[in-house]
């Protein structure tokens, strides 16, 4: 009876993979009530930071100023302000980060603009209003269904580990196998009833902020103002979406991931 131990420890991998999944997928449904911004249109801040977070709101900054010819991007990864007078918040942060030279390797800016109290006052105002997950539970429901994809190789492994057990059992080889297989498929149905039921996660956007991000993209696609869809995109999609090559290049520089 040496394979009970871990039959008891397969099924515990998987109640927890799958009560983690559930907890996550009620905290997505609380965060997504219907009433969630309601009746309200995201500025284009809201929609960079619940596209990409802190980051975005940086990059998205960065652009604006260097479509409106108040700071350059240089193809080598550096930031000159030509206008010291930021228009915002957000401006006044990112020059204030450039430095009093002027001139800034765009990585360090980037990451300074992100952690500012500007960034963080928007966020605040977005999980407030309920279009953003508080922070720590960005990735919750992603984090679930990686443990319970993980669950699944798990279970197979001490079932593998039972059956090749050398003491010897009474119980015949092939029940053990259906006894290993019912935790097995408990961790597989969760799979599958999250593949049909939840929606995709996002580490920054509740499932309300999802859908207004997208009206923001139908919006876009329509616009005819062409710097306020040029800047949209940046926002909803990132630097990667923009066609000029040396803006493109000025951002490949930059730091791969900021986290809070």
């Amino acid at each position: 009876m040496f394979w009970v131990p871990l039959l008891l420890l397969a099924w515990a991998i998987a109640g927890v993979a799958g009560l983690r999944l559930c907890r996550a997928a009620v905290r997505e449904a609380a965060a997504g009530r219907d009433d969630a911004g309601g009746g309200r249109e995201l500025t284009l801040y809201e929609a960079a930071f619940l596209s990409g977070g802190p980051g975005r709101v940086a990059d998205l900054t960065l652009v604006a100023m260097a479509r409106q010819r108040r700071l350059l991007l240089a193809h080598t990864g550096w930031a000159t302000v030509v206008d010291p007078r930021g228009r915002d918040d957000m401006e006044r942060t990112v020059i204030g980060a450039i430095g009093p030279d002027g001139q800034s390797p765009i990585a360090p800016v980037r990451k300074a603009a992100a952690t500012a109290e500007a960034v963080r006052a928007l966020a605040d105002r977005l999980v407030r209003a309920g279009l953003a997950v508080p922070e720590g539970d960005g990735r919750s429901v992603t984090e679930a269904l990686r443990g319970l994809r993980l669950a699944v190789p798990a279970v197979a492994g001490l079932a593998a580990a039972a059956l090749l057990l050398p003491a010897p059992s009474q119980m015949p080889r092939l029940l053990v196998a259906l006894w290993f297989a019912l935790p097995l498929a408990f961790t597989l149905g969760c799979l599958a009833i999250a593949r049909f039921e939840l929606s995709p996660a996002s580490r920054w956007a509740s499932p309300a902020g999802q859908r207004l991000l997208a009206s923001v993209r139908r919006a876009a696609d329509g616009d005819t103002d062409e710097d306020r869809a040029y800047l949209t995109c940046v926002a909803v999609r990132g630097v990667h979406a923009v066609d000029e090559p040396q803006v493109r290049a000025a951002f490949a520089h930059r730091e791969p991931r900021l986290e809070w």
